[in-house]
């Protein structure tokens, strides 16, 4: 199997695995508890985005991305992890900008790991290893899978008053 195939298959499964235990142990969980509670939890998944960084030094290793896909990543990944942090302060202070930051932060999300996606597609994701192989294979599956409960959450619960 050559590392391409590799990382794909190791994604897929990840992914997959994630889901599974979403929906059966997060999914009734968030159920029950209140709004705010069901989304810091989700949110803390993000706050560690900043693993991102190692980009730098795998770049200077030898792993060949093009500068500006390098910084897209980074500092998408920075953003994403200031916007789940700045989430978690206002759900826990209850304050009124929560929910509209939350919004805020799924855009931002999405459009990060898109585009790091179509990025990695254009030939970079065959020359990944070590920690990127490892971000790739564990962590970015979980931030899709955080993220889509974060939205199902925002969706399935407008207007319900936040708790903590």
């Amino acid at each position: 199997m050559n590392p391409t195939r590799a990382l794909y298959v190791a994604s897929t499964a990840s992914l997959v695995i994630y889901i599974i235990a979403a929906i059966w142990y997060a999914v009734p969980w968030l159920r029950r508890v209140g709004r705010a509670t069901a989304l810091v939890p989700l949110l803390w998944v993000h706050a560690f985005r900043h693993v991102a960084m190692q980009v730098f030094s795998a770049q200077r290793a030898g792993f060949a991305i093009p500068d500006s896909l390098r910084d897209q990543i980074a500092y998408g990944d920075l953003i994403g992890m200031a916007l789940s942090v700045a989430v978690i302060l206002a759900l826990h202070a209850r304050a009124r900008v929560a929910i509209p930051l939350t919004w805020l932060f799924v855009l931002a999300t999405i459009a990060d790991l898109l585009n790091a996606a179509i990025g990695g597609m254009n030939g970079m994701l065959e020359r990944a290893n070590g920690v990127t192989w490892l971000i790739l294979v564990f962590y970015v599956p979980a931030l899709w899978v955080t993220l889509g409960l974060v939205l199902w959450q925002l969706v399935t619960r407008r207007g319900e008053a936040l708790d903590l």
